[in-house]
């Protein structure tokens, strides 16, 4: 019987040298793919990275930019309108008002339509000039949407108008309504709700006012440029005879200013910001 050795199985060196160079082709190759996931991946993330970066900007912009002076409240709209309307200053008003009541002095004057504050009472002026317009020199509601629709050249009652108090020496108070685009006086009638009571208060407080509504109002605008929009006579908290001024600014907010009726002194000031 005759053995033989096993077969070689060694592999040649060609063999060999091939196995080495294909098992270093595949590292290659497979570092070459996993450095393009790398790179792949890091740009991805430094995208997102940015992403983040820049939509925060983004979604901050839009709620910041509409600025919050731009959003006017119901208030700040009306006097808008209101003002927007008009084609008599207050200076003017007060000339004329002062004129329908010989040797009258004007002792209130305001606006109508600018605040809402007394509107219920303004139907009652203007149909009878009872004591009501008081207060209703802030206005109906019914300017609200009138003054920019109201035909300006006709001096029409429905527009924005001017409610004064004129007084006479002894105190009488007579009402005037003037129209505040054409300047024309609508009514004037004495006030017949006045006590002799009344009379005497208000008697006393023009004697004792060294300052005129035209002076308490350049004193208030002075302070704060704006368009003036009602004068009042009358004493503060502190017992001080005062004008109490309305002053509506460019961002449309009122403030109201007390001048010292006898030296045309500001004693204090409050902002609406309505």
């Amino acid at each position: 019987m005759r053995f033989e050795s096993p077969p070689n199985k060694s592999v040649s060196p060609r063999t060999r040298r091939l196995r080495v160079v294909g098992a270093a082709a595949g590292a290659v190759l497979a570092a070459a793919v996993v450095t393009g996931c790398g790179q792949d991946s890091g740009d991805t993330s430094a995208a997102t990275s940015e992403a983040a970066k820049v939509m925060p900007n983004q979604s901050a912009s839009p709620s910041g930019s509409p600025t919050g002076s731009a959003k006017l409240t119901e208030e700040q709209n009306k006097r808008k309108e209101t003002l927007s309307a008009v084609k008599v200053p207050f200076d003017k008003a007060v000339t004329t008002a002062a004129g329908e009541v010989s040797g009258g002095k004007v002792t209130e004057l305001e606006l109508e339509g600018v605040d809402d504050s007394s509107a219920s009472a303004s139907p009652s002026a203007e149909a009878s000039g009872s004591p009501s317009p008081t207060g209703s020199p802030t206005g109906s509601p019914s300017p609200t949407g009138s003054p920019t629709g109201s035909p300006s050249p006709s001096g029409s009652s429905a527009g924005p108008k001017w409610m004064a108090h004129v007084a006479e020496e002894d105190g009488t108070v007579h009402i005037v309504t003037i129209d505040a685009v054409s300047g024309t006086v609508l009514d004037s009638a004495p006030d017949t709700g006045q006590s002799d009571a009344d009379k005497k208060q208000l008697a006393d407080r023009l004697a004792k006012a060294k300052q005129t509504p035209q002076q308490a109002a350049k004193a208030a605008t002075a302070e704060k440029k704006g368009t003036v929009t009602s004068v009042d006579l009358d004493e503060n908290d502190s017992q001080t005879l005062v004008w109490k001024v309305d002053v509506v600014t460019e961002d449309w907010k009122k403030t109201t200013f007390d001048v010292d009726a006898a030296n045309g002194k500001i004693t204090g000031q409050q902002v609406d910001d309505d």
